[in-house]
């Protein structure tokens, strides 16, 4: 499994699923977590049935916060 990575003040992380649906049910989810939190990642599905996911805090001046962390524990919690 693929661990997050901070590549250019944003932490990003690869999921890739069955099929495409299954993939936009974990957009969905994610996009649950990011409302209830507060929070919005980048959300970018391709090649079918991969969802690459980035995160950083704009009102901290675009970089990774401990909110970035706290948001892709929450992510990672969905694929468990």
């Amino acid at each position: 499994m693929h661990t997050w990575t901070e590549i250019n003040n944003k932490l990003q992380k690869e999921f890739q699923f069955e099929n495409f649906l299954k993939a936009l049910d974990f957009v969905n989810k994610v996009g649950q977590i990011a409302e209830q939190s507060q929070h919005h990642p980048d959300i970018q599905i391709h090649s079918y049935n991969k969802v690459l996911i980035e995160t950083q805090t704009h009102d901290q001046g675009h970089v990774v916060t401990q909110k970035d962390h706290d948001l892709a524990n929450l992510i990672d919690s969905l694929n468990a």
